[in-house]
């Protein structure tokens, strides 16, 4: 066969597998599709059936096969990530900050600490921390990748469950936002290169001057003209990043941070990221399933991602109930909003990515990594479907709906009362 003929091979495996044991599974309620396709990607690789059946694994995935795929990868995730810096909403975050910084602050920073602790547990055993990883990185890393929360993937499950655009829907957003900036600071430091520092200052202050000339062009384009040019800004502030040794990633998402989603109509933005999803993202999703690795053994491993869902889980459930007792919540607020919180999956998936290619995590923490995101995820919606119908139902029952509300919190609570997803 022609390297043409395998790569359109591959591409049928990539969209073919996951679709249909997602559709005919009907996994949605605990699986999404993404997460699907990310699991699929994991078994498609070398640790599973690439180790069961060799020859099939040499055959479809061959250097200029992956090549290609990594390429359209690349490029799918640039996208997504520039979208969800649009999607920042800090002036809501600046609005309500008491609040907003006390939640985010503690929903981040008490998983970070429990994650740096199994950190440094992984250092003292072999096999774990990359070539050119220094251990600080290596503990800040694993630790950042116990805090982070996914907020593409927070916002479809929010969909899902009907509260996206309620204020409940509204205000974990707005902590999630605050959090994906912090995320995506400590991940700079984590690359700050002193051999190439010179370089990387002299990107952030072109990058401010650039930035302040974009946002002056695009509000003076239609909006037609706009989604060009944001392509091609993403592109430059890609390239300027990673010549500067921080990552295009990094580069990905300063370029949507400093546009402003009203530049756009919402509904062709929510279009655009469900069309990178639907068409490109999967491909992604392989390419990352290609580099898991089970050197270490297998149960290792488990073990250790297992540790990780621990220390993230309970981490972000415990810092969230902090501050739910700091801001005098409701019952039942802090539980599902903690939950919803620890979503991890994508933006997870590419912060280990970037540690992996910058070799201060092995193949085998990206998989222990990988195995944690994915089961983090899946936990998300059986674990707060029941409470938010719990929720729902005591208010329901408790609350006179002829009558005014006492507070703006127990108005946001009410919203609650409504038909929850079948």
């Amino acid at each position: 066969m022609s390297v043409t003929e395998i790569y359109l091979l591959a591409m049928l495996i990539i969209f073919s597998v996951p679709y249909l044991i997602w559709r005919l599974a009907d996994t949605n309620y605990y699986a999404p599709l993404v997460v699907v396709q990310i699991i699929t990607g994991i078994l498609l690789g070398p640790g599973v059936l690439g180790a069961a059946y060799p020859d099939y694994y040499k055959f479809v995935f061959t250097p200029p096969v992956i090549q290609s795929l990594n390429g359209i990868a690349w490029w799918a995730v640039m996208i997504f990530v520039m979208i969800a810096g649009i999607e920042l909403d800090l002036g809501q975050a600046w609005k309500h900050r008491r609040e907003s910084l006390i939640t985010a602050s503690l929903a981040l920073g008490t998983p970070l600490v429990f994650g740096c602790l199994a950190a440094l547990g992984m250092l003292g055993y072999a096999g774990w921390i990359g070539a050119k990883g220094e251990d600080w990185q290596f503990v800040l890393g694993v630790g950042m990748a116990c805090a982070v929360t996914a907020l593409p993937i927070l916002i479809l499950l929010m969909e899902n469950l009907e509260i996206l655009r309620q204020p409940i829907g509204q205000r974990i957003l707005r902590y999630a936002s605050l959090d994906d900036v912090a995320i995506w600071g400590v991940l700079a430091l984590i690359l700050l290169d002193w051999t190439r520092v010179g370089r990387q200052v002299g990107f952030l202050l072109v990058f401010a001057l650039a930035a302040w000339a974009f946002r002056k062009l695009m509000v003076r384009i239609p909006e037609r003209d706009r989604w060009f040019v944001s392509l091609i800004w993403l592109a430059a502030c890609g390239f300027a990043a990673d010549w500067a040794g921080l990552h295009f990633m990094v580069g990905a998402f300063l370029a949507g941070a400093v546009m402003d989603a009203c530049w756009f109509n919402q509904e062709k933005l929510d279009l655009m990221r469900h069309h990178v999803l639907l068409a490109m993202m999967p491909v992604f999703f392989l390419s990352t399933g290609l580099r898991t690795d089970w050197g270490v053994g297998g149960s290792v491993v488990f073990i250790a991602a297992a540790v990780l869902l621990l220390a993230s889980v309970s981490g972000k459930l415990i810092g969230v109930h902090i501050a739910g007792r700091i801001l005098k919540w409701e019952d039942g607020e802090a539980s599902i909003i903690g939950w919803l919180l620890q979503t991890k999956a994508l933006i997870m998936i590419i912060f280990v990515n970037i540690l992996l290619d910058k070799a201060i995590i092995t193949n085998e923490t990206f998989t222990a990594l990988l195995i944690m995101a994915v089961a983090s995820t899946m936990l998300t919606v059986p674990a707060v479907y029941p409470k938010l119908h719990r929720m729902r139902a005591l208010i329901c029952h408790s609350a006179c709906p002829n009558a005014p509300p006492a507070s703006t919190a127990l108005a946001e609570r009410r919203v609650l009362c409504m038909p929850g997803p079948a």
